[in-house]
This record gives structure tokens, C-alpha cells and sequence, in this order.
């Protein structure tokens, strides 16, 4: 009953929750998702395949789903706290949906869901805490930019490097930091983006596409310059290259080049034979984040097979052609897919139909609850 009522409820719920707590509209959560519904669906669609996940007795493909979203809340330094906040209003938003719908059984039963998830967040949000050696939430430092360079036609690539001779922390390829930016209709907001390695081993590189409309990037893309200060939070993220020696396949499109051009980087620096096939696609060479130096990383690497796509994200052309048309896909590679959504459900779909198996094609994706349902 309340599953098929919770689209209806996570409205009423947010409704709620900024009613109570104006800061988290203004400073946490992102505006624009909050304006286009997406924050919305992605709450409902994270508690209903929690609970869908309960019933089936899955509990690996429950931990996949809890990791990404702990690793997410920690990016945002999410504290313990926050969850009873959000209990009070999604169950008073609950009642106000249903009214007296809501028997006693059918609320204690989804207390007892979202006590279930919410200890399981906290608990694996307190060890990457740990692991990142800071309080729980205390994940933000100042960094100085100490460059900033257009990169592409509708982006730029800004080179991080600590203050006051603090050491960045290190990061594992695919991780991602926050950035905290003050816009321009007041308050603060949050955006994640991919963290690369910079020019010297002091830096961090971080590519950001201007979008349409945005708040957060078009401020980084065309205001922020050499010698400001931004804040950024400690990196994050549960997808990760693992540096096993399987074929590694690398698939992109758009500015989900930086999840490649970490891996790449990461697989130079530690002179690695592992066979790396590359798949890029972009709309031209002109909108081709990073390109001159991921073409040269593909080059260092002896094993490693480099195939770049200009052309649309549409998946199929009208002669039948796709992304992966003429790319050898070894039966045991462990795959990566960074893009647009749609884009890479067409991509998980073609590896699925050529064999590979679904565990082994891996995801990261930036909009809230989007990976749901490519996994």
C-alpha cells in the first residue's frame, strides 16, 4: 500500500522536511532535482527497492545499493542525526497521504524498513568517516585554485592544490569530491564531480561541464579563477577500479571521460600490462574533455586498445551501429560506464546481449537514483 503511494508521499515529505529544516533546501539538496522531481523519484525509488530487496532476501544487490548511497551522504557529510529527522517527516507525510489507510501493522512494518536501512547508512557512513580519519559529517577542507584552464567547448578543468601545506588526501580511481559554492539566488550548493590526478602529485584536477541552466556549474566553468579559494569535501565513492589483472573495459560519453581518465592515470602510474580496452564517445573533437592527454595515456599503456566515437550518444545509428560496433569485448572484463543514463542503460544492455555477465559491468552515475535499475 505504501509503496504504490510513494511517489505521492516523497513529495509531501519534502514539502514537509524544508518546511521544518528551510537550510536543507537551501544549502544540502540540489535545486534544480528538487524543481524537476528527480529528488523526489529518487527517494522513492531507493526506499521501494530496499524493501522490494527485503522481501526477495537479496542482501548482495541490498549492500551494493547501501554503499552507493552511503558513499554519497558522506560526500555531503550527512551526520547521523539527519535520520531521524527525515523519519518524523516521511512518516508524518505517510499518515497525511493515507490517513487512516495506515494501520498499526503497516507502520510498524515500515518503521521497521526504514530503521533497517537507515542503521545500515550510519553504520557504513561512521567507517568511511573513519577510514577518511575525520568526525562524522567533518568532511569539508579549503583547497586553492592554482589553475584554471577552458577545456572543450563548454568546460574547464580546475587544478586543485592544498593550503596552508596540508597534503590533499589520496584517492582511489572513480571517487569523487563535492564542492560547496555560494549562487547567486543565496545559500550554498552541493555538486559532485569525478577527482583526476593534476599536473604534480600536489594536485587535484577536476573537469566540470557547463550546464544549461545550472547553478553550480557555470560558475565554476566561467568565474572561478587562478588563486580562489573553493570548498571541497574529502573524496568518496563505493566504484572503484579494482587492480585485479582481468581485462579492464572502459566506456564513456560526455563529461563521464574523467571516470576514464582517473583509471587511465591511475593505471600509468603504476606501469600496468593489464590489457585495457577504451571506448570514448563525444559529439566532436571540440567537446572532447581532457583529450589531448587521454589520448596520450591511452598511448602509455602497451596493452591498451583506444577507440573514440564523435558522434551522438544515441545509441543505435540508422545503419545499425553502435558505440561498441568493431570493439573486442573479452568474455571476463571487468567493465566501467560513466555517462548520460540512457546512454549507458543502452551500453549495459549490448554487453548483456554479447555475454558478459551483469555483475561484472559496473556504473556511476551523478544524477540522485539514477544507477537504479542499471544494476
Amino acid at each position: 500500500m505504501i509503496g504504490a503511494h510513494i511517489g505521492r508521499i516523497s513529495e509531501v515529505f519534502y514539502d514537509r522536511l524544508f518546511a521544518a529544516v528551510p537550510a536543507l533546501r537551501t544549502n544540502l539538496f540540489n535545486r534544480a532535482n528538487q524543481a524537476n522531481r528527480t529528488q523526489q523519484q529518487a527517494l522513492a525509488s531507493s526506499v521501494a527497492a530496499f524493501a522490494t530487496l527485503l522481501v526477495k532476501e537479496q542482501p548482495g544487490d541490498i549492500d551494493a545499493i547501501m554503499a552507493r548511497i552511503a558513499a554519497k551522504h558522506a560526500s555531503l557529510g550527512v551526520p547521523s542525526g539527519h535520520y531521524e529527522i527525515v523519519r518524523e517527516h516521511l512518516f508524518a507525510a505517510i499518515a497525511e497521504v493515507l490517513g487512516d489507510a495506515v494501520t498499526r501493522p503497516v507502520a510498524l512494518a515500515w518503521h521497521e524498513v526504514y530503521t533497517l536501512m537507515a542503521n545500515s547508512l550510519i553504520e557504513q557512513e561512521s567507517i568511511l568517516y573513519a577510514q577518511a580519519g575525520v568526525a562524522p559529517g567533518q568532511v569539508w577542507r579549503n583547497v586553492v585554485v592554482a589553475e584554471r584552464e577552458y577545456d572543450g567547448a563548454h568546460a574547464a578543468t580546475l587544478f586543485l592544490q592544498p593550503t596552508h601545506g596540508e597534503r590533499l588526501p589520496a584517492f582511489l580511481p572513480g571517487q569523487y569530491i563535492s564542492v560547496r559554492v555560494r549562487v547567486d539566488s543565496g545559500g550554498e550548493q552541493i555538486r559532485q564531480y569525478t577527482v583526476a590526478r593534476g599536473r604534480t602529485p600536489a594536485e587535484w584536477a577536476l573537469s566540470v561541464k557547463r550546464v544549461p541552466g545550472g547553478l553550480v556549474s557555470p560558475i565554476l566553468v566561467d568565474r572561478v579563477a587562478a588563486g580562489d579559494h573553493l570548498i571541497v569535501s574529502h573524496p568518496f565513492g563505493s566504484v572503484v577500479i579494482d587492480d585485479a589483472e582481468t581485462p579492464l573495459l572502459l566506456i564513456s560519453a560526455g563529461i563521464g571521460v574523467t571516470n576514464s581518465m582517473a583509471a587511465l592515470q591511475h593505471l600509468v602510474a603504476r606501469n600496468s600490462g593489464r590489457r585495457v580496452t577504451v571506448v570514448h564517445v563525444e559529439h566532436s573533437p571540440y567537446e572532447h574533455v581532457r583529450r589531448v592527454e587521454f589520448s596520450a595515456l591511452g598511448k602509455m599503456l602497451p596493452s591498451a586498445q583506444l577507440h573514440l566515437r564523435y558522434r551522438a550518444f544515441d545509441g543505435v545509428r540508422d545503419d545499425g551501429r553502435t558505440p561498441l560496433t568493431g570493439v573486442a569485448l573479452p568474455s571476463d572484463a571487468q567493465t566501467y560506464v560513466c555517462g548520460p543514463v540512457d546512454f549507458m542503460r543502452a551500453i549495459r544492455n549490448e554487453l548483456v546481449e554479447a555475454g558478459l555477465p551483469p555483475s561484472s559491468v559496473h556504473f556511476e552515475a551523478f544524477a540522485p537514483g539514477s544507477w537504479l535499475g542499471l544494476e
